[in-house]
Formats: structure tokens, C-alpha cells, sequence
């Protein structure tokens, strides 16, 4: 992601500046250091889009799969119908479709926890590299007030 290694440039940038003797404070090129903030603020949008599109892509897939599981109880259905000839063969059928049920909702539910892990990690790192962008963005103007 371009946004760490543009922190990384204003670590860097902090790290390498010219000290001020008996304080804790550095001189930095004001100049970089506002292209480098600039290059965050248009790199933000598109982590934020990325953040949308897994929060659409989760609910697509999740769609997808309810949908699938819908086809599958229709298909077991129709199957369970046919097969009401005789007694063993409903047994049967009836057997068959509460498998195809469980296996539908175990699938379903594996990919919604998986779909809300991916999304929420994503967020998460999304929401990290925010809280870092802040707490430098408030360092910095801390600094500049002292």
C-alpha cells in the first residue's frame, strides 16, 4: 500500500531532520513535508474506495450464496417430489434434502465469516493507517505550535 510508504517518507523525513540542541525537536523541509502530506490526501480515496468495494463485494457474494442455497432447496424440492412413489425412496429423498440444507447453510455461513473477515481486516487497516496519518498530522501541528 502507497499510503505506508508515504509514512514511512515522513518518518524518515522526521527522523533525518536537524535537530534543535537541548530539546526534542526537529527542523524539516516544510516544502516536502506538505507534498508528502498531499500525496496521502489522494492516496485516503482510493484506500476508501478499496474499503467500498470489499463491503459490496462481501454483500454481492453473500447474495450469491443465499441465492445458490435458494436454488439448491428448490432443486431438493423438486427432487423430494418426484420421488414421493414410494416409501423408501421418500426416505430417501427426505435424508438427502436435510443434507443439501446443511450443506447450503455450512457454505452460506462459511463465506459470509470469511467475506466479514476480509472486509473487517481491510477496514482495520484502513482504520490504521488513518489513526497513523492523524497522530502524525497532530505531532506535526503540535510541533509547530511549541
Amino acid at each position: 500500500m502507497e499510503i505506508f510508504s508515504l509514512l514511512e517518507n515522513v518518518e524518515e523525513l522526521l527522523e533525518n531532520g536537524a535537530k534543535v540542541p537541548f530539546s526534542n525537536k526537529v527542523m524539516i523541509d516544510v516544502d516536502e513535508l506538505r507534498d508528502i502530506l498531499e500525496d496521502i490526501r489522494l492516496k485516503l480515496p482510493d484506500e476508501i474506495k478499496q474499503a467500498k468495494w470489499v463491503k459490496e463485494e462481501r454483500q454481492r457474494i453473500i447474495a450469491d450464496a443465499e441465492q445458490e442455497a435458494q436454488s439448491i432447496l428448490k432443486q431438493a424440492e423438486g427432487q423430494i417430489v418426484t420421488m414421493l412413489d414410494e416409501h423408501v425412496i421418500t426416505q430417501q429423498a427426505l435424508e438427502q434434502k436435510e443434507e443439501i440444507i446443511q450443506n447450503a447453510n455450512k457454505v452460506s455461513k462459511e463465506i459470509s465469516v470469511g467475506t466479514r473477515d476480509y472486509a473487517d481486516a481491510v477496514l482495520g487497516k484502513v482504520e490504521e493507517i488513518l489513526n497513523e496519518s492523524i497522530d502524525v498530522i497532530r505531532k506535526n501541528r503540535q510541533e509547530l505550535n511549541s
